[in-house]
């Protein structure tokens, strides 16, 4: 115990005591302190840098010390709660406003555990579990819910589920605001079971309030000898435990998740073929990316993705022109890590199918030998020749197709 905690009731809380139990590596240590007041903190040198409820960073090791806290709520919407941190607030008090049972345990500085709803229990039996009844009052726990299912894996408690579905039917998510919603689901995307935020999300009614655009992929039928698994929806989470797999870049797998939105809005008569479904998509997806401002890099991968995945796919039939097109659309000359991505997450479309999860996707390996002799043409050479901009553009569009043709004999 060092000097500037003595004398103090100091506790580790939440997901370091989650994950050291789960045998984890702890990243992030937050503490709690009860029976103080903010003037003791900043006395004992500790700096202060929560804005809605004290918070204090240790002079040394710059971890987090709230002061123990109830909240209610007392508006609508995520912002809208007010804080009780008088010193006479107490360590059970602090746990039972947390979301659940597996983030509301605390260990003393002796290393005793604090466990008055379970936690521990719960972490054995792989349940997540709300804590309390006001477990409502936060609509951003919908979310936190399913990231954790993502997370670890675990099943969500029959009584947990029983509340999301009531909040989402009461409004409660309608009040996120897009930010939140977008770095919630940045989060889920980064974690071992991205697929699984997704489905939980869809079995609460939530998915459908915060991607209307996904949940509307569910139903929807595919052409069989492509897709055995038959229905949209389906293959898009298929796609998605692909891409988890081939990548940890969230780039890659935010872009498999979206790359199939244009389906949904193929005419009845027409299914299940899903002609232009790119086209589509690529409008689908900017409008999502609006909605929820997601960084512009993800948007761009995944329009890309979109635009060519089945070009990719059939590159062994593509003419010359076509493959260069599409490479000029990558721009692997200025953004080469893009050009990975691509077909990374191409890859996982193509094996995110029934049956087609341990097959080989030559395709990429094709599309990366085109890429390097294209980049081989001397263009400062070509530039050098000729002062006309325009036939300079023509002779290196020439020699890059000339390039592509001798890797693709039979394509031209």
């Amino acid at each position: 115990m060092s000097h500037y905690t003595e004398n103090l009731q100091v506790y580790l809380v939440g997901g370091a005591v989650r994950d050291q139990l789960l045998g984890m590596e702890v990243k992030d240590r937050d503490w709690v302190v009860v029976g103080a007041t903010p003037e003791e903190m900043l006395k004992r040198g500790f700096r202060a840098v929560g804005r809605d409820f004290p918070v204090f960073l240790h002079p040394l090791s710059h971890e987090e010390y709230a002061l123990a806290r109830t909240e209610r709520k007392i508006r609508a919407g995520y912002s809208g709660f007010e804080f009780d941190t008088s010193p006479d607030v107490t360590l059970q008090q602090d746990l039972a406003r947390r979301d659940l049972t597996i983030n509301a345990m605390a260990q003393s500085e002796t290393g005793e555990l604090i466990d008055p709803f379970g936690g521990a229990q719960d972490l054995r039996r792989k349940i997540l579990r709300h804590t309390s009844p006001a477990f409502i009052e936060d609509p951003v726990r919908v979310l936190r819910v399913a990231r954790f299912v993502a997370r670890f894996d675990f099943k969500v408690a029959n009584e947990t589920l029983t509340l999301l579905t009531q909040m989402v039917q009461a409004g409660e998510v309608d009040a996120l605001v897009a930010e939140r919603v977008w770095q919630e689901t940045e989060h889920a995307l980064a974690e071992r079971s991205p697929s699984r935020y997704l489905e939980t999300l869809r079995q609460c009614g939530a998915l459908r309030k915060v991607f209307p655009e996904i949940d509307a992929l569910f139903g929807i039928p595919q052409r069989g000898d492509y897709h055995p698994e038959i229905d949209t929806g389906v293959h898009t989470l298929m796609a998605l435990s692909e891409a988890a797999r081939l990548s940890d870049d969230t780039k890659v797998r935010f872009a498999t998740l979206v790359h199939d939105l244009g389906k949904a809005l193929t005419p009845e008569d027409e299914l299940p073929s899903h002609r232009g479904h790119e086209k589509n998509g690529k409008e689908l997806i900017a409008k999502l990316c609006d909605r929820l401002r997601v960084p512009k890099a993800f948007r761009d991968l995944a329009q890309l993705v979109c635009r060519y995945h089945l070009r990719l796919h059939r590159i062994d039939e593509l003419k010359p022109a076509t493959i260069l097109n599409m490479i000029e659309a990558l721009d692997p000359f200025r953004k080469p890590k893009r050009s990975e991505q691509f077909m990374h997450a191409c890859e996982a479309d193509y094996k995110g199918r029934m049956g087609s999860e341990e097959k080989n996707y030559p395709q990429a390996e094709q599309l990366r030998r085109c890429i390097q002799a294209v980049k081989q043409i001397d263009t400062a050479a070509v530039a050098s020749s000729s002062q006309d901009g325009a036939a300079i553009a023509e002779e290196i569009r020439m020699q890059r197709l000339s390039a592509i043709a001798r890797l693709t004999p039979d394509q031209v």
